[in-house]
């Protein structure tokens, strides 16, 4: 049946523990039977008391889930075994310092470190138990070879045969309790370490081995110790050379492999550092602190450095791909496309960065060429719908211009063509009445045909903005009387001013205004008029009211327009007066009936 790996761990602590149990058991056993001379401390005069603490602290610690209670007392029964031993160096010398280091080897048992540079984590344990393991197996051996020697004699040992067999155990157990670091390990890579590891139980059965080959070599014949003990120690040399030779050629096979995979590594090297410098892209490679480690050639070009990067870390793009500025040795900068990867360890974080640019500079000038065509462009279609405009503008400007002539002006001049023609044909036949009804008539005429002349004079000049406003403080009451008294229509008008109401504006515009507005409810609107000027705040508000039927509302969005059928050209003009002289103009109906044009101009004082 398999037994899978975590049941052989389970296995090897329970093994520990009953090696703890059973050194407990032998000092313990040391301590009842082993008599203490007098004036010593039972303590100090044997290394059994020290052998009880250790294999009460292995007991302690061989459980994979002991608490952190019991891993305390383990440790703290380790460290008295360790002084323990020490107090007995005097009279037990070699016992005392296998029992010390044994001891130190428990309280150390779960602490490792690690070299730099290397991956493999050593235990401290794991010396302090080799050295009590040898120094059990140096004690045991001349017990070995006792029955080599006549009557049963022989060498003396460095201590008791049941101190060492406890020491060796204790150092077994120790190993057992920890499967998973020390000699017991599996995960540790092949090679010469691990070779030793699994030589190591034959190095240590070799004197074992010995003793029983020269004890075997006594019993067939041999009389003399001498040449039984060299029996043992010859095989015991050759067994070790054997090993010496395995080792050898192990090493030697381990360096063959580490040459192979150096050159390997060079190859490899080598081969991604042409890669790297022959890539079109600028590259550059930095550790996990953003320090420089290489770049390639094409970076040297794109930033003109040629020395080798500096120890501080770098300016780097982040992480991703966009538009980047490289600083060349000259000070510029350079546009780039920059992408920014980094390089993940087995534990998904970043160890390294690597760092590639491409050189968008045509691109860039390019775009930048391609965006002034597209501005100069958007800049000529404006002008070309400026210029439309102001075609389609002129051209709607003949248009109500010929529309005009053809009704507006084409009236008039008629008439007095008509009125002449019959004036100077039957000027004998007609009465005095008659010719001055007709010369009337023609002089009326006239003076309309002359006012439509000058309000399109007037037109032209607002037309291409040639009417300039000199403002100066008008009374308000004297413009609106003298329109009033130059139309002739003092009797159907009602004035509401009073005479300290000035406003800030050019006479003659003014003039123009009330006349157009004045002129346009005579005709359009229905009597009474009135025509009221008031004074609001920093505002002068004049007001032309009619008592007729109003503007119809589909005009009124379009009552200050150029030509505007119905209305001529008065109320265009009127606005664009008001408007040279920083007012506004509007319409808004009268209640309960009629129109009322208002004209907001800035309020002066005279």
């Amino acid at each position: 049946m398999q037994i899978a790996a975590l049941d052989v761990g389970r296995l090897s602590r329970i093994f520990a523990g009953c090696a703890g149990i059973t050194v407990v058991v032998a000092g313990v056993f040391s301590l009842s039977t082993s008599p203490v001379p007098a004036g010593e401390n039972v303590l100090t005069s044997s290394p059994a008391a020290a052998l009880v603490a250790a294999g009460l602290a292995l007991v302690l610690l061989a459980p994979e889930r002991g608490g952190p209670a019991l891993r305390g007392a383990g440790y703290l029964l380790a460290l008295l075994a360790a002084a323990l031993g020490g107090a007995t160096l005097e009279r037990h010398p070699a016992a005392g310092v296998a029992t010390m280091l044994a001891g130190l080897a428990l309280a150390c048992i779960d602490i490792r470190f690690r070299r730099s540079g290397v991956q493999t984590r050593f235990r401290v344990a794991d010396p302090l138990l080799a050295g009590t393991a040898i120094i059990a197996l140096v004690a045991m051996v001349p017990r070995m070879f006792a029955p080599t020697f006549p009557g049963g004699g022989g060498p003396d040992s460095v201590m008791a045969p049941y101190h060492g067999g406890t020491l060796l155990a204790l150092a077994v157990g120790a190993i057992l309790a920890r499967p998973e670091a020390g000699p017991l390990r599996t995960g540790a890579a092949a090679g010469a370490g691990s070779k030793i590891r699994h030589t190591l139980p034959v190095l240590i059965a070799l004197p074992v081995v010995a003793a029983l080959i020269s004890a075997f070599a006594v019993r067939t014949g041999i009389r003399s110790p001498a040449g039984a003990i060299s029996i043992g120690v010859t095989l015991a040399a050759l067994a070790v050379l054997a090993l010496i030779a395995l080792l050898v050629r192990s090493l030697e096979s381990a360096d063959r492999q580490q040459r192979e995979l150096v050159a390997e590594l060079r190859e490899r090297r080598e081969f991604a550092d042409t890669l790297l410098q022959s890539m079109n892209e600028a590259v550059m490679v930095l550790d996990a602190n953003h320090r420089v480690i290489d770049v390639n050639r094409r970076w040297r070009e794109l930033t003109g450095n040629t020395r080798p990067p500096g120890p501080e870390p770098a300016e780097v793009p982040p992480a991703g791909t966009g538009d980047w500025v490289v600083r060349h040795a000259d000070g510029t900068d350079i546009p780039v496309l920059a992408t920014m990867a980094a390089i993940p360890d087995a534990d998904g974080r970043a160890r390294a960065y690597v760092a590639t640019y491409v050189d968008i500079a045509d691109r860039k000038r390019a775009e930048d060429r391609l965006s002034e065509r597209a501005a100069e462009l958007e800049r000529s279609n404006e002008r070309l719908r400026e210029s439309n405009s102001r075609l389609e503008a002129a051209l709607a400007f003949k248009n109500d211009l010929t529309s005009m002539l053809t009704h507006d002006v084409a009236q008039p001049i008629s008439s007095i063509a008509s009125l002449s023609e019959l004036l100077s044909a039957d000027w004998s036949e007609l009465g005095e009445d008659i010719r001055l009804e007709l010369a009337t008539k023609i002089d009326k005429n006239t003076h309309r045909l002359i006012k439509m002349m000058n309000d399109l004079q007037l037109l032209f000049r607002l037309d291409t903005g040639t009417v300039t406003a000199r403002r100066t403080p008008v009374p308000v009451l004297d413009v609106v009387t003298s329109v009033v008294e130059e139309l002739g229509c003092a009797d159907g008008v009602e004035i509401v001013i009073d005479d300290d109401v000035s406003s800030l504006a050019d006479r003659q515009h003014l003039w123009h205004v009330v006349r157009n507005l004045l002129s346009n409810a005579i005709q359009y609107g229905e009597p009474p008029l009135e025509v009221r000027a008031e004074r609001h705040a920093e505002s002068v508000v004049l007001t032309v009211r009619d008592s007729g039927d109003g503007i119809p509302e589909e005009l009124i969005p379009h009552l200050f327009d150029r030509f505007m059928r119905g209305a001529g050209l008065g109320l265009f003009i009127v606005r664009h007066l008001v408007e040279a002289n920083g007012g506004s103009v509007r319409y808004e109906r009268a209640e309960p009936h009629g129109a009322e044009l208002i004209v907001t101009l800035e309020s002066a004082s005279l």
